[in-house]
């Protein structure tokens, strides 16, 4: 049997375990620094920065999902953004993607958040025709940009010369 909950403190070992199964998938385990403090602090602590969901199958932790608030200045409205739908191997092809999903987008629409988002990598053909049998919106036209590491702190530094 399938249900979905709420991450709460005591999944934050899980739900490490759950993100460096998926950067694995992803092929980005290298990339992976996130430590159970980390999780705990911003999940779950005063000021919380994420929400996470848990699919669990039959008791066991079959997937996850973790999302987050932005705002669109065109809309005047928050959205939500999935950092990650991610559903162990063994789980796949049993709807409990499509699930993870249908979850965070009730969560949307109860809360009057305006859009779902998410990226998805250009590889997963998987993924992106899953997303595709939903009615998704692909925005081809824009393109992710992140500033990380020495470059971040490149630009910050700059803040400094024009006080």
């Amino acid at each position: 049997m399938l249900s979905i909950r709420a991450a709460t403190l005591p999944d934050v070992p899980q739900l490490v375990a759950l993100i460096r199964e998926l950067a694995e998938y992803e092929r980005l385990s290298h990339k992976v620094r996130v430590a159970k403090a980390d999780l705990a602090r911003d999940g779950f602590g005063p000021n919380p920065k994420f929400r996470a969901v848990i699919a669990e199958s039959d008791g066991q932790a079959a997937g996850y999902a973790l999302f987050f608030e932005f705002y669109s200045t065109f809309q005047g409205r928050p959205g939500l953004f999935l950092e990650d739908l991610f559903v162990r191997p063994q789980f796949r092809r049993s709807g409990i993607g499509r699930a993870l999903l249908a979850h965070v987008a009730g969560i949307a629409r109860k809360e009057k958040y305006f859009s779902l988002r998410w990226q998805v990598l250009d590889w997963n053909e998987p993924a992106i025709d899953f997303y595709r049998k939903l009615d998704a919106d692909f925005l081809d036209e824009w393109k992710t940009v992140s500033l990380t590491g020495d470059a971040l702190q490149g630009v910050a530094e700059q803040s400094r010369q024009t006080k």
